[in-house]
């Protein structure tokens, strides 16, 4: 051990002044707060990183190739080409679309209701053949059942048909010769064509006025021959005859003659029209029928907002007010009825109440599109690499029509904000180091001030400038150190307590139940690295203070 290794230990651990001591501890103390705050925090935020992004690919695919058009018929073959690209372990198409989910009395709308393969997306029934993209199946609540999803002998729907054209007037022989879209007119200039077409309108209504008049003149002579007395006793015998029929119509037990409702004329209807079940069946009544209705996954929160049990039958409805325009045709909106087969709870706030799961071929059915899908979400081996198999997909497929994202890019606001919190609450914490910092300037002022005469006599006896340099150079350092060793040991600390104990938070402010750590060690290693730079940054002016003292100005107080 050299001799300014030696001088800087006795100088830490002088008892000649105590200040000199109390002043090493403080520092220590200091940088250890530092060093430890800084590392709790950079694990706090990375937890919320990696807890918001195993929350995000629970339910989300890694990789994501969408079109720029809602008739994507194609996606079969843009499955074939993408599973060849390196690092795509699997591939399987999706439909997503806004939709209301009614229970009873309660409604919940805005629900994305995603239509997914089950075989290719869950892994239901596939043994094993292929990888499964999504990873819903292992945040599946106890008691649901996957393999119900989708019905036996299930096929996408057919393609609803163009309606039909009007058809095409006939064109005269002579059009082309006067033009087709100009009507012929006659020496004055009127519209013939336009006059023909009155005409013929006002043949039409005289021939329909004259048909009824033939039919009403055989009751106008019976009142006639008749006289008053007799056209009323035809009318009475008449209606009398109409009422005998109408009550011979009716069924057996139906009620006959003059009804009077309860309570009078006068009395109030009720708010809420009461059905028979025979008039009005409900198929969810009927466990029967709820045991053939395809399958549907609800998120935990969803499913209690409904007071949704499993097995129990829930209506989606497109979100369509009034009647749309699909195809050309007018169509009102959809309601299918769903059995809930299984409820997943991702943990995460927004997708157990606003998601839900279903087969690809029952959510096509809500729209005439036919066998069409919204996108090919594919699955990768490593997440990391997500973007640059995405941006490889995004060359394999360069013509326009398609557009390719990885998770991070479809949660981007997301990840970005965790990311400006992360490196701005870091850089406020490693201001601590930077005032311990002084602390440690401060120490090594007083030291070199007090041991003016000691410098004096080592430079007397042959010290070099950069032996005394390294004198205290070695003490700041160690004074780093020492804080930065007791800091990482409190702040892994620290972590395992939040660990152990659990920090509670909102799920509904904060989308997770739990304050989230997760101590990496590269992290404790930079914050470490980054305490040790600054404190031997801090030794530098003292130090060259010392280094340039001359044995003159030791003495000249003595």
């Amino acid at each position: 051990m050299s001799y300014p290794i030696e001088v800087a230990l006795r100088y830490l651990g002088s008892k000649k002044r105590a200040f000199i001591s109390v002043g090493t501890t403080f520092a220590i103390l200091g940088v250890a707060l530092g060093v430890a705050a800084l590392a709790t925090v950079m694990s706090v935020t990375g937890g919320f990183q990696a807890e918001f992004r195993d929350k995000v690919l629970g339910v989300n695919a890694h990789v994501l190739v969408i079109k720029y058009s809602t008739d994507f018929r194609e996606y079969r073959t843009i499955m074939d080409q993408v599973a060849k690209v390196p690092g795509v372990v699997g591939a399987a198409p999706f439909s997503i679309n806004p939709m209301m989910l009614t229970h009873g009395d309660a409604t919940a709308t805005g629900v994305l209701v995603k239509g997914v393969d089950p075989a290719r997306s869950l892994g239901v029934g596939a043994d094993g053949a292929v990888t499964p993209v999504l990873d819903l199946p292992r945040h599946i609540l106890p008691g649901g059942d996957l393999s119900g999803l989708r019905r036996p002998g299930a096929r996408p729907p057919e393609r609803a048909a163009p309606p039909a054209l009007p058809p095409v007037p006939p064109v005269e022989q002579d059009a082309g010769a006067r033009g087709a879209l100009e009507p012929e007119r006659d020496e004055e200039g009127r519209n013939l064509d336009l006059l023909r077409a009155l005409e013929a309108r006002i043949q039409e209504d005289e021939r329909a006025a004259a048909e009824r008049g033939a039919a009403d003149e055989p009751a106008a002579q019976g009142a006639d021959f008749g006289g008053p007395a007799g056209a009323e006793e035809g009318a009475v015998a008449e209606g009398e005859g109409a009422v005998a029929a109408a009550e011979g119509a009716l069924d057996e037990g139906a009620p006959r003659g003059a009804i009077e409702p309860e309570g009078g004329y006068d009395s109030v209807l009720p708010e809420d029209d009461v059905l028979p079940p025979d008039v009005d069946p409900d198929p969810c009544a009927d466990k029967e029928q709820i045991a053939r209705m395809p399958g549907i996954v609800v998120g935990a929160a969803l499913a209690k907002n409904l007071s949704l049990e499993i097995g129990e039958c829930v209506t989606v409805t497109s979100p369509t007010i009034g009647f749309s325009v699909s195809n050309g045709a007018i169509k009102p909106p959809v309601a299918k009825r769903f059995r809930v087969i299984a409820i997943f709870e991702a943990g995460f706030e927004q997708y157990d109440t606003k998601l839900a799961y279903a087969d690809l071929y029952e959510t096509q059915a809500f729209y005439d599109h036919g066998d069409t899908v919204t996108g090919v979400e594919m699955k990768v081996d490593d997440i990391d690499n997500a973007s640059s198999i995405a941006r490889d997909i995004s060359k394999m497929l360069s013509n326009g029509l398609y557009y390719t994202m990885d998770w991070e890019e479809l949660n981007h606001g997301l990840f970005t904000a965790l990311r400006i919190q992360q490196i701005g609450m870091s850089a406020v914490l490693a201001l601590i180091i930077v005032v311990a910092a002084f602390t440690v300037i401060a120490t090594l002022i007083m030291v070199v001030l007090d041991k003016k005469k000691e410098i004096a006599v080592l430079k007397a006896m042959g010290a070099t400038d950069s032996a005394i340099l390294r004198i205290f150079l070695y003490q700041g350092g160690i004074i780093g150190l020492a804080g930065t060793t007791l800091g990482l040991l409190l702040g892994v600390a620290v972590c395992k307590g939040l660990l152990v104990y659990g920090f509670p938070l909102d799920p509904k402010v904060y989308f997770i139940s739990r304050l989230p750590v997760q101590a990496r060690p590269q992290e404790f290693l930079i914050t470490g690295a980054i305490a040790i730079l600054i404190c031997l940054a801090a030794t530098i002016v003292p130090s060259l203070y010392a280094a340039r003292l001359r044995p003159a100005e030791g003495f000249r107080s003595q």
